[in-house]
């Protein structure tokens, strides 16, 4: 065979024209013809290869440092030269000695350097293919796996880490959206910078770096070369990095489940609840409140610790703070049931979390029972940094017969009057008869007081017009006693007070540019607080209260000074007073019926106050037709839509159309939609057995917890109506209703 080998060899490298003395006989056997065509076409291949090859290393251009290298024979020989013509300044004789082993030298250097290259440039080529080699299986053997991607996102080489997860050889150019399915063709590189992902495959979970990879400067024959459908060399392809990080998450994860949390609980109504009762009674019942209390902290592993007859705080790990936020916070529910001796006892709690301090949870912490007991108690509040959730406040809130709280307020709202130099006041946007009269109360504080006063309005809606009108060009008031937002916005200062009625979100108040010219800024409210505040140096939220009237009519009280109110000030007071309450029917407690007393003292009167709310014709009309197309939705809610053309103040009769739904039997809550100024107003009404805060608040309103509002933009009515059922479905699937 090597004989045949050798002659096949001799053969092709002859002539064509004397190759004919070689040719194989005929007589050849078939397969003896076939394995010599087959050994010279090896042969062939082998000499154009061995060409191939030659050609490329004449081809080659050395660049950089190594040429310089190669090239050092040649510029010592210009050394030399200039050294010989030193010499020869010198001695002639010696120059010329110098010159002729100087030639020497440069015709071996040429000579070498000449002869030589081919075989340098082979060791080069063939150091290069080594370390090609290496790198490639450096890279193939990599602990990290590692994978090369088209434009498509289809799988066309991976080393063996990657093999191993993906099952290469199986889903061998497979796409791998089809093996990671977190990953899309959107995300894929399309710019020269690396994008990173965070994927889960399997039960691991990865980050996955992926950048691009220009090939036009690799080698043809490297493992992935490809081409598209046209034949033609692909040169930009994707390398993807799989980095597993399933223990990282799992160390991060225990490490924040692990993390202490702090938390307060109070109780309510601990005063109200025991008031009257004997000791016995007291301490049987405080004695079941804390069993119950103790009895969910140990469900929990939490540590708590009593400190004031109605305050506790308790420390636990933040795992279990999904728990207790997927049972909603039962202990709410459990201790609202105990019910002993006709004693009904509510609890709040707030919980700081994310903090990076325990003394920053514990500021959380303070901060969300605060907003817990400012929204009418019975309810947990977890704040997280800027986040803020809620939990039960299902019931109303008890009315507390002390006044102590009121008398404190009123003493330091007349502290903060006697120091500034006028008093700027306003209520929400679009102002109804509550905020109009409760901020007249505050009017007739400062005068009393011997201050500048003047209430900000911006749109006199149909509901305060009546009683505005009573005001304007009467002697007994100045011409700037009502000022619209941008006047007020020239006059606020350092040196006024400002006092915000009627609202406590700054997002809705009548101007809120107000709020960033003054820091000394007064709340009066008898709403719930929501995660949206005013920086206040003084706030009055009181949730029980019926309305913002009947809370500055107790303020009044307490003023001194002589103050008397004058009758066209306690009527609006009064007038406020009956339409939050809806003629006194709800939210009134003893304290609502003493601050009317109080109003009708100072000269209100009903028949006037009736006469002056009477509605008009067109408002009757749109009422009635809204009541007439209302439907029902899940048995116990009312739906309606209030026409708003022709109607001045429409979010009004709104409010006084669901206020009417309330009155068909087994009605829950009503809802009333009205379109107003590009807007969607929604009114919604209840009694006692849903918070139609909570529901509003889902939306980006508030209110409290029989009365809320929301205003939707860029939102038609269906869509108004829509969210709203499904926020109602959404809060029966979750129990809070």
């Amino acid at each position: 065979m090597l004989t045949v080998y050798e002659n096949l060899c001799f053969y092709v490298s002859l002539p064509i024209e004397k190759r004919k003395c070689f040719m194989f006989p005929k007589k050849c056997g078939i397969i003896k013809r076939y394995i010599n065509f087959i050994m010279l076409r090896q042969v062939r291949g082998r000499m154009r290869g061995n060409m191939k090859k030659e050609k490329n290393k004449a081809n080659i251009k050395l660049k950089g440092a190594l040429k310089v290298y190669m090239q050092w024979p040649v510029w010592l020989a210009v050394l030399l030269l200039c050294m010989v013509l030193s010499i020869y300044v010198v001695d002639k004789e010696a120059a010329g000695i110098m010159m002729i082993y100087t030639a020497v030298y440069f015709v071996i250097a040429l000579i070498l350097f000449v002869w030589k290259r081919p075989y340098i440039m082979g060791e080069l080529v063939r150091f290069a293919a080594d370390h090609g080699q290496v790198q490639h299986s450096f890279v193939k053997e990599l602990d990290i796996p590692y994978g090369i991607l088209d434009l498509e996102g289809r799988l066309v080489w991976a080393n063996n880490e990657l093999k191993d997860i993906v099952q290469f050889e199986k889903t061998a150019r497979s796409s791998i959206f089809d093996i990671f399915e977190d990953l899309t063709l959107e995300q894929m590189p399309t710019v020269e910078e690396d994008v990173t992902l965070h994927i889960v495959h399997g039960r691991k979970n990865y980050r996955v770096l992926m950048r691009l990879l220009d090939m036009s400067d690799y080698r043809e024959d490297v493992p992935w070369a490809l081409e598209d459908g046209n034949g033609e060399s692909v040169n930009t392809l994707i390398g993807m990095y799989l980095y597993d990080e399933t223990e990282i998450i799992a160390l991060k994860k225990e490490n924040a489940e692990e993390k202490m949390l702090v938390g307060l609980l109070y109780i309510d109504n601990y005063e109200e609840a025991f008031e009257g009762a004997d000791e016995v009674r007291r301490s049987l019942v405080t004695a079941w409140v804390e069993r119950e209390i103790n009895k969910y902290m140990q469900s929990i592993d939490a540590i708590i610790k009593r400190l004031e007859k109605d305050k506790y705080i308790f420390v636990f790990k933040q795992k279990y703070l999904s728990v207790v936020e997927a049972n909603r916070f039962s202990i709410l529910e459990e201790i609202r049931n105990l019910n002993i001796y006709e004693m009904t006892v509510t609890i709040s709690i707030g919980v700081g979390v994310g903090a990076s301090t325990y003394t920053k949870n514990y500021e959380l912490a303070r901060t969300a029972i605060d907003l817990a007991l400012g929204r009418g108690g019975d309810q947990a509040v977890v704040k997280e940094g800027d986040k803020i959730s809620y939990y039960g406040g299902k019931s109303v809130q008890l009315e507390k017969n002390t006044r102590v709280k009121a008398r404190v307020k009123a003493h330091a709202l007349k502290e903060y009057v006697e120091t500034k130099e006028r008093v700027v006041i306003m209520g929400h946007s679009y102002g109804d008869i509550d905020s109009f009269g409760s901020a007249i109360g505050v009017y007739r504080i400062a005068k009393t007081l011997g201050k500048k006063a003047q209430i900000v309005i911006n749109d006199v809606t149909s509901s305060i017009r009546p009683m505005l009108e009573r005001f304007q060009d009467n002697p007994d008031y100045e011409e700037d006693m009502f000022i619209s937002g941008s006047k007020a916005q020239e006059i606020v200062n350092d040196q006024t007070l400002l006092v915000v009625v009627d609202v406590n979100r700054p997002a809705i108040t009548e101007c809120k540019e107000l709020l960033e010219l003054t820091k000394t800024i007064v709340i009066l409210d008898h709403h719930r607080q929501t995660g949206e505040a005013i920086d206040a140096v003084l706030s009055y939220i009181e949730p029980y209260a019926s309305s913002a009237c009947e809370m500055v009519a107790e303020i009044l009280q307490y003023i001194g000074e002589g103050l008397k109110l004058k009758p066209l000030e306690a009527d609006a007071m009064y007038a406020g007073v009956m339409i939050d309450t809806n003629n006194f029917l709800m939210k009134t407690g003893v304290r609502t019926f003493e601050a009317a007393a109080y109003l009708r003292r100072n000269g209100a009167d009903v028949t006037r106050i009736r006469k002056l709310f009477r509605t008009e014709f067109a408002e009757y009309q749109a009422k009635a037709h809204a009541i007439s197309t209302a439907e029902v939705f899940m048995d116990y809610y009312v739906f309606a839509v209030s026409e708003s053309e022709g109607l001045d103040s429409p979010s009004i009769v709104a409010a006084q159309t669901a206020n009417e739904l309330l009155n068909i039997d087994h009605t829950k809550a009503s809802f009333v939609f009205t379109e107003h100024n590009g807007k969607v107003h929604i009114s919604a009404r209840s009694i006692d057995e849903l918070n139609v805060q909570v529901v509003m608040e889902k939306l980006g309103g508030g209110g409290h917890m029989s009365a809320a509002a929301v205003q939707l933009s860029e939102c038609t009515l269906e869509e108004a109506m829509e969210k709203v059922k499904e926020v109602l479905r959404d809060m029966t699937e979750k129990g809070d209703i």
